[in-house]
């Protein structure tokens, strides 16, 4: 009987980083594994093509910098990833070979030349939000006598009241809503981050209704979907979206605006900010690592720009600027 073939430093050392490295040693979060997960099952896929070898035959060798340029271009061009993603995947795949050069000391020129591929530069627009106007129009969309319009409502003006991601609403249970008043939702934030954000009280009202509806254990999904089970993010997008659908026919500046649930989440940071609420206290209610995370808000409020202006005094007409003779290009010459 033949032995199992002996794994290669590649194999080994991308085992050790996932279960002693990131699991043990930096207690990562399951996003964060689940990202890299999926960044190695595409690099590995990608190098079997490449280098003509199974998965199980590639060394660490084998991921040089040509190799990685190669992946990062095949992501932006045949999957069509954008600049995020693939600085995203690049950053997996930095770290992975960080740790491997600790390990195998012997690899760094193959390791350093891929540690030195930059992250790529992209333009970053300015942020997009809907007006109050329109972001009550979604918010009414939903037809209340059912059963998931019911839950469309409550999930989106949750939405909207907490300016909580995606990820962060369909991971809500019924434990983390203050249960007595639902005057309050913790929510379990990106980076383990935790908050609680205070309800306003037409949240509270569908939030203390909808209660009703679902299952009274306590890790029962906050907004489940048809089988009982957490709502995926793609399962939220398309409830939002079909809500921007019917709000367009009587509000129709939405009809030419594309709007995700992370244009909820600015709209409501905007809001926030336009009601003259701090932009310390804005960064803890959207659970930012950083207040100038929260800074672009104010670069794109059009309407405070303004009323800044108006306040300002144009400046006073000075002395003439000097202007030089043409005789000093002659004395620069002559020096």
């Amino acid at each position: 009987m033949n032995a199992p073939p002996c794994p290669t430093d590649l194999a080994r050392l991308l085992q050790a980083f996932f279960c002693q490295h990131l699991m043990q040693q930096r207690g990562a979060s399951r996003q964060t594994i689940n990202g890299y997960r999926d960044t190695f099952r595409l690099l590995l896929r990608f190098a079997e093509t490449s280098c003509g070898k199974s998965i199980g035959e590639l060394a660490l060798a084998d991921l040089d910098a040509a190799l990685v340029l190669a992946f990062l271009e095949d992501l932006e061009t045949r999957r069509h990833n954008t600049v995020r993603t693939r600085n995203a995947r690049l950053a997996a795949i930095r770290a992975f070979v960080h740790y491997a050069g600790l390990q195998e000391p012997a690899a760094l020129p193959v390791i350093q030349r891929v540690l030195a591929i930059p992250a790529k530069r992209f333009d970053r627009p300015v942020v997009g939000f809907l007006s109050r106007a329109e972001i009550e129009a979604i918010l009414q969309a939903p037809d209340a006598r059912t059963w998931s319009g019911e839950r469309d409502r409550a999930l989106l003006t949750a939405m909207y009241n907490t300016g909580a991601r995606v990820s962060e609403l369909v991971a809500a249970r019924r434990v983390d809503l203050e249960s007595e008043h639902c005057q309050a939702l913790h929510l379990h934030g990106k980076g383990r981050k935790e908050r609680v954000v205070p309800l306003w009280a037409r949240t509270t009202k569908l939030l203390r209704d909808w209660l009703a509806r679902i299952g009274a254990e306590p890790q029962q999904p906050l907004f489940p979907n048809r089988q009982g089970q957490p709502m995926t993010r793609s399962g939220v997008a398309s409830r939002l979206a079909r809500s921007v659908r019917a709000a367009s026919s009587c509000c129709p500046s939405l009809k030419d605006k594309r709007v995700s649930p992370h244009s909820v989440r600015h709209t409501t940071a905007m809001h926030l900010l336009q009601a003259g609420v701090d932009l310390t206290v804005i960064a803890l209610w959207l659970g930012h690592e950083s207040v100038e995370t929260t800074h672009q808000y104010m670069e794109a409020d059009l309407r405070m720009k303004e009323q800044a202006l108006a306040t300002l005094q144009a400046p006073p007409v000075g002395p003439p600027r000097f202007v030089a003779s043409p005789t000093l290009l002659a004395f620069l010459d002559g020096l």
